[in-house]
């Protein structure tokens, strides 16, 4: 004889079957948005990047083995004062997205929905995380084979050195022997974010063959003007770039994104944006 129906039951099940199968669902959370999201995509995922850094480095072996044979090169036309021909040879490399790979920070920050801090960017810095960037390395170990010595001029803090060095000498980087060649940010009184006083240094023992860097900012001290002032310095050098300049490519940070607003970082995240959306050049759009 069959089981008895039990109605309630019956509804009970019934209603469950229809939430799961008939009923829409639930909303997933919004993933946030992020202005950095693409640029930081490119540099740690995309083989452009890869092929952009190597090109870059493949490029400055190349202007090097010139330099050497050229004794009236200089790539660093400011600070450099005659006679120079006979001192020996040296370039000057930023660390910072040219040689050290902090996307893992860029990264972060995007993910845990934050913007820069000097105390997590240091924190980061003592993790002695970094990574090279591709062809670096070998440019590094290259330019030391032929006599070059190698300075690493970068605005990671004097406090931010001893971590830097370390991750420097981890990953394979030539250090200089008896030659301090880590010339950080407030070493020295003079020693500003603006680098022109650490090229004069060097070049004061060294004939500078080439400089190497990511931010305008690593080859001329006037790089926090307005977008007009920083085109009319980068045109006055137009014969440098890709000769005794070589520039890597990095979009997720720099005095390019702050020109449109002035550097100011006082301006809310969303004037900052509004600036930068304001600095674009559009087409004009499909025709009505």
């Amino acid at each position: 004889m069959p089981a008895k129906f039990d109605f309630r039951r019956g509804v009970a099940a019934g209603a469950l079957l229809f939430v799961l199968f008939a009923a829409p669902a639930f909303a997933a959370d919004p993933v946030p948005a992020d202005d950095n999201l693409n640029a930081v995509l490119w540099m740690q995922r995309s083989v452009e990047y890869k092929g952009a850094a190597a090109s870059a480095f493949a490029l400055a072996r190349m202007r090097l083995d010139q330099a050497l044979a050229d004794r009236s090169w200089t790539g660093a036309p400011a600070e450099q004062t005659q006679p120079f021909a006979d001192k020996p040879p040296a370039v000057v490399i930023d660390a910072d997205e040219t040689l050290m790979d902090n996307s893992g920070y860029q990264a972060w920050m995007v993910i845990a929905g934050t913007s820069f801090n000097p105390k997590t960017w240091t924190q980061f810095v003592n993790s002695q995380t970094s990574l090279a960037i591709p062809g670096a390395l070998d440019f590094a170990k290259y330019a030391q084979s032929k006599g070059v010595k190698v300075f690493y001029v970068t605005n990671r803090t004097a406090e931010e050195k001893p971590s830097t060095v370390k991750n420097l000498e981890a990953l394979g980087f030539p250090m200089g022997g008896n030659v301090d060649t880590v010339l950080a940010s407030r070493e020295k009184p003079d020693w500003t974010s603006q680098k022109g006083t650490r090229r004069a240094f060097i070049a004061k023992d060294y004939r500078v063959l080439l400089n190497i860097g990511d931010n305008f900012g690593d080859f001329v001290d006037e790089y926090r003007t307005s977008e007009a002032e920083r085109l009319k310095v980068f045109e006055a050098n137009k014969e440098r770039w890709g000769r005794e300049w070589i520039v890597l490519p990095n979009p997720t940070y720099g005095s390019f994104e702050s020109a449109p607003f002035g550097h100011d970082y006082k301006k809310s995240p969303d004037e900052q944006r509004a600036a930068k959306r304001a600095a674009l050049q559009p087409w004009s759009g499909p025709k009505p």
